[in-house]
């Protein structure tokens, strides 16, 4: 997707996409309440209707419209049922510009209230890197073997930023 925009700006005369955040600075009011508006139909879509996300790009345009905004670190949940479909994306926790305090035992209960099957995990770095630190990683792994006893798989975790998305999956890192 990110190649066919940046065709797109090229026939447009510009060489590469500006990032998110500048954009959405140059923005009117009005521009940004369709801007929000947009995610908020899309949500509601991908919400009412439960489709799979069916790539790992699909689910990354999806995170990262939900967070590339944030000014602060939100952590986010998207719960799915046994095919894969969406039963509810939540942003469960917010914190400053550096980090956020994440409480496995409420993604847990949410789990088990939801009667989820799996989840993706995500967050925003504000500070534009996509690199996980120790710490995100020490979390994942956390959360993972924790709700394997429950029998919740976690399929992913993603790191949303200015310089794209990162994800465990694709990095071997969900052990």
């Amino acid at each position: 997707m990110t190649t066919d925009i940046n065709a797109c700006a090229e026939k447009q005369g510009t060489d590469t996409l500006r990032p998110w955040s500048e954009l959405m600075r140059d923005l009117t009011a009005v521009d940004t309440w369709i801007v929000h508006r947009a995610i908020e139909i899309l949500n509601d879509q991908v919400i009412k209707h439960g489709p799979k996300l069916a790539s790992p790009q699909d689910v990354k345009d999806y995170l990262r419209l939900q967070l590339i905004n944030e000014q602060r670190e939100v952590f986010a949940v998207v719960f799915m049922d046994t095919q894969n479909r969406v039963i509810a994306y939540e942003p469960l926790f917010f914190g400053t510009i550096h980090q956020t305090s994440v409480y496995p035992r409420v993604i847990v209960q949410r789990a088990m209230s939801l009667n989820a099957a799996s989840m993706i995990l995500a967050h925003n770095h504000p500070s534009g890197s996509t690199q996980p630190s120790d710490a995100d990683k020490q979390l994942t792994n956390r959360l993972k073997s924790l709700l394997e006893s429950i029998d919740v798989r976690v399929l992913d975790h993603f790191i949303i930023g200015e310089e794209g998305t990162f994800s465990f999956a694709e990095h071997g890192l969900l052990f």
